[in-house]
């Protein structure tokens, strides 16, 4: 801009000193409007690629946070796979272990709500109205017991079940505590087996999730069950880590 300013003021001077004539002038003056409009056409491209630049680097910038965001998505993927193919080889496992008793009716292995878990009629162990464990009883929770022991780091939580019936009595005023005891003596017996005592757990359901309906006799004995629940391993999710930091 300067030089253009100059080439007129010099243009200016030389017409008037007659160094140059008038119609030099004009060619000099028609030069110099063309100059500007070039510097004017100049300036304008080069704001329009200074915006682009600008659009493309944030464009950049969005495209890098959705790879970044994509990866991250993939890698979890790939972790639930992982795990998912883990569980299952997991429950393959147990499946297999508990064959033998599956055969003979005394049990069964299932997942529920996501958690593995062992199930044993309770008419097999206890009888009606009984927390005490029955001799056949006892003989199935020691063979569990035995089996449960091969399976290293694995905690489990024992829970006791019944059926709608309500039963009051002055040792088990309603269905909580006698689904408590009998879980209790279920627990006591793993313990004697051999399992260790921090790897196992009680609770008492009551009648409040049952398995299926109790409008008929098969329902309700159904319903009153042992469950042997292995319980997940939360630091094998994926997730876990930062939901372990946020909650420190």
């Amino acid at each position: 801009m300067k030089n253009i300013l100059r080439s007129s003021l010099m243009a200016f001077v030389l017409v008037s000193t007659g160094c140059v004539s008038a119609g030099k002038y004009k060619e000099l003056e028609k030069d110099n409007n063309q100059c500007k409009a070039d510097l004017a056409a100049c300036q304008t491209r080069v704001a329009e690629l200074e915006s682009k630049l600008g659009i493309a680097s944030s464009e950049k910038t969005k495209l890098q946070g959705s790879v970044d965001e994509m990866q991250k998505a993939l890698d979890e993927l790939r972790q639930r796979k992982q795990e998912a193919e883990k569980r299952l080889a997991e429950f393959r496992e147990l499946t297999a272990k508990f064959k033998e008793l599956i055969d003979a009716g005394k049990l069964t292995v299932k997942v529920v709500r996501g958690r593995m878990m062992i199930a044993l009629s309770t008419d097999v162990l206890f009888s009606s109205g009984s927390a005490a464990l029955s001799t056949e009883g006892k003989l199935a929770i020691r063979d569990v017991a035995g089996l449960l022991k091969q399976l290293k780091g694995r905690n489990y939580q024992i829970e006791g079940h019944t059926d709608s019936i309500p039963i009051k009595s002055s040792q088990y005023p309603s269905n909580w505590e006698l689904a408590s005891a009998r879980a209790m003596s279920v627990l006591n017996t793993m313990i004697a087996s051999g399992v260790p005592d921090t790897q196992i757990s009680a609770a008492s359901y009551g009648s409040t999730q049952p398995v299926t309906e109790n409008k008929t006799a098969e329902g309700r004995t159904a319903n009153r069950r042992i469950a042997i629940v292995i319980v997940p391993d939360l630091s094998q999710l994926p997730g876990f880590d930062e939901l372990n930091r946020l909650s420190q």
